[in-house]
């Protein structure tokens, strides 16, 4: 009876940063629960293979060529659409580098993408959301794609952890002016996740040993991991989490 709420069925979902890696899972998992996608990309190819399996789940997907740091594309993608009840806001990206040597146009560019955009876009989708009338009965979710180093220090990574860190607060002060339309805002934060991306930072043997030394668990994050996480929060399931951080870390963050 109670995991019946796990079931998105007749809910739509927009995942950005959807052709690879996190949100690719993301969105297949959101279809596999029963919900219709909205999937953003910069690459077409990647979001037709993404689209291609999303249909086998029954699920109607519609799919967008975009770069999210593009306001006004992404505002008039968002505002064509006819419905949103659930945002994965998951497009993002790292450059590493020590804190001495960070370059201005790196340093700018991940605070465009990681905070503004994340920020933008969550504000057109709330916009979007509202236009609902049975808002307040039927709920809301927005999950905003953050990051252990939201939460604890990382060697060369000091702009991501100030980028993610902005997206905690961000996500806590939209939980509460948005709690009264029923709209929950949450984020979830992985660990070191193996992804297309991070591939190349495990690359080095002694970045990797020493990363997995502060994972009790003793393991990185697979995809699953963030995906069913990212399903709870967008399910009726998770009601009564809101402006909080769901932390898929093997307990990095408990030591």
């Amino acid at each position: 009876m109670y995991l019946k709420k796990i079931n998105l069925k007749k809910k739509v979902a927009l995942v950005t940063g959807a052709g690879k890696g996190i949100g690719k899972a993301c969105a297949i998992a959101l279809a596999e629960a029963g919900a219709d996608l909205i999937i953003i990309s910069r690459t077409q190819k990647d979001l037709d293979q993404v689209s291609k399996i999303i249909k086998r789940f029954k699920s109607k997907c519609t799919s967008y060529v975009c770069d999210v740091t593009n306001y006004n594309h992404i505002k008039n993608i968002i505002n064509r659409q006819k419905r949103i009840d659930i945002l994965v806001n998951n497009a993002g990206t790292n450059i590493p580098e020590h804190f001495t040597k960070v370059q201005k146009k790196n340093m700018e560019h991940l605070v465009k993408l990681n905070t503004i955009s994340t920020f933008h876009l969550a504000q057109l989708c709330t916009l979007k959301m509202l236009e609902t009338k049975n808002r307040k009965k039927i709920g809301g979710s927005i999950i905003n794609m953050s990051s252990q180093m939201a939460h604890v220090g990382g060697p060369i990574r000091s702009v991501y952890n100030m980028t993610k860190a902005g997206l905690e607060g961000l996500t806590k002060g939209m939980a509460i002016d948005l709690a009264k339309n029923n709209i929950r805002v949450n984020t979830v934060c992985p660990t070191f996740v193996v992804t297309p991306m991070t591939k190349k930072f495990l690359k080095n043997k002694k970045f990797k040993n020493d990363m997995l030394k502060n994972i009790p668990m003793g393991k990185f994050a697979e995809l699953n991991d963030v995906a069913t996480a990212v399903t709870f929060l967008a399910s009726d399931a998770s009601s009564m989490i809101t402006g909080t951080s769901l932390l898929v870390d093997g307990g990095w963050t408990a030591i």
